[in-house]
């Protein structure tokens, strides 16, 4: 059976072992103990699997082999630390209490860990960086790269978080009512931003970080399932419209495609029929903010049936509502090239000049480039060259870096 199981072990630890860990975490009150003692069971299983076979509920045999091996590794410590004698047989105890570790209870636990990860006591860096660890799973090593720190660094942030949760003996716990939406905002926040990262990574080689975006979008449905407030199905919707896109945003050699050119053809249309309802239901509500409206954004992008025929004048009414829920540099920015598109490149100009001029976005390469873009559609070609250079200065990721330097070869021959 070996060269079965590991296959089907591997696979199950890539879909389960966030969830397993979740629970792990919640019962013996420490990230590392819990983590070392899932990788534990897992070691366990492939050896007793192969002779007694696959259990009929393989996750609950991992939990629970998890503990037994958890108390056996805090029993050892108590030889030489005499406190760890009453965690041990307080979680001995435990064990007698909560034998089922039903799927339900599995999945209310990866809810309490996002909330936990993301409780107000920690930063938001640490809230993210804890996050994108310890719930999606992702190595010290990508965290870092993903949000251009060092590791060492990094490593530290996600100890101090651990050491503070710890500490601070914080719940493990969705919050009350009364503190729900400040608590949910946090965690939403944390989901937009890792979606974010693998939509467009802000470094490296690839386009898109396609584990990430996946993460984000289930943590995204577990959100809703377990708690379906409008926001957080609107970002549901937002990510699902977005990721929609995926096929069609770059060539085969990993090279952007702008959503004018893309090939519509290869937009995900499940998706898409997906996120049109999930943005219908939010606004049905009447309690929505900034997700749903940038979901309502995308929604039109999605449905237009070729770029041509995309509304703007709505686009743009919508970035008029979004501006008055989210004061934001960056959507003033899209909503300018929105402007753009609709009463032409001078108007849209006029607008990003205004903020830039205000000191925002100054080292934002994006706004760069829009300025570039701009200018190019004018035809000043001076004026396009040195935003197109100041854009490439500034961005980190590979194919936009491509993709710049191709603009400013091509306006290379041209003269102002």
């Amino acid at each position: 059976m070996t060269n079965t199981l590991r296959p089907w072990l591997d696979s199950f630890y890539q879909q389960e072992s966030r969830r397993i860990l979740a629970t792990l975490i919640r019962l013996l009150g420490d990230f590392d103990v819990a983590e070392e003692a899932m990788h534990e069971a897992f070691s366990i299983a492939l050896q007793q699997w192969e002779v007694d076979g696959i259990p009929a509920n393989p996750r609950a045999w991992m939990v629970s082999t998890a503990r037994f091996k958890a108390i056996d590794q805090i029993r050892r410590r108590a030889k030489f630390d005499t406190s760890f004698e009453d965690v041990a047989d307080d979680l001995a105890e435990q064990l007698h209490h909560e034998p089922d570790y039903a799927d339900e209870t599995i999945e209310d636990d990866r809810l309490r860990l996002i909330f936990t990860c993301c409780h107000p006591s920690l930063s938001p860096e640490a809230q993210l960086a804890l996050t994108l660890r310890e719930v999606c799973g992702l190595s010290t090593e990508e965290v870092a790269s993903a949000f251009l720190s060092t590791t060492p660094t990094m490593a530290q942030r996600i100890v101090r978080a651990k050491t503070k949760i710890r500490d601070a003996k914080i719940p493990y716990e969705v919050p009350q009512a009364d503190q729900l939406q400040e608590r949910l905002h946090a965690v939403l926040h944390v989901i937009y931003l890792v979606f974010n990262e693998g939509y467009s990574a802000s470094t490296g080689e690839a386009l898109i970080r396609k584990e990430l975006c996946s993460e984000a979008i289930r943590l995204g449905r577990l959100l809703v399932q377990l708690l379906p407030e409008p926001e957080a199905v609107g970002l549901l919707a937002l990510m699902l419209l977005n990721d929609s896109r995926q096929a069609a945003r770059c060539t085969p050699n990993g090279d952007l495609i702008l959503l004018a050119d893309q090939n519509r053809t290869l937009w995900n249309q499940a998706q898409i029929r997906e996120g049109c309802q999930l943005v219908l239901q939010a606004l049905a509500t009447r309690r929505f903010g900034a997700y749903t409206l940038q979901a309502a954004i995308s929604a039109v992008h999605a449905e237009a049936p070729s770029a041509e025929k995309t509304d703007w004048i709505q686009i743009v009414g919508l970035y008029d509502a979004l501006l008055e829920h989210t004061h934001s540099p960056v959507i003033a920015l899209n909503r300018a090239v929105a402007v753009a598109m609709r009463d032409g490149p001078q108007a849209g100009l006029a607008l990003v000049d205004e903020l830039m001029a205000q000191g925002h976005l100054h080292d934002y390469h994006l706004a760069h480039a829009t300025r570039a873009d701009l200018y190019r559609r004018m035809g000043h070609v001076k004026e396009a060259r040195d935003a197109y250079q100041d854009a490439l200065r500034l961005t980190r990721q590979g194919p936009e870096q491509r993709f710049l330097q191709q603009r400013l070869d091509d306006l290379g021959s041209l003269k102002n």
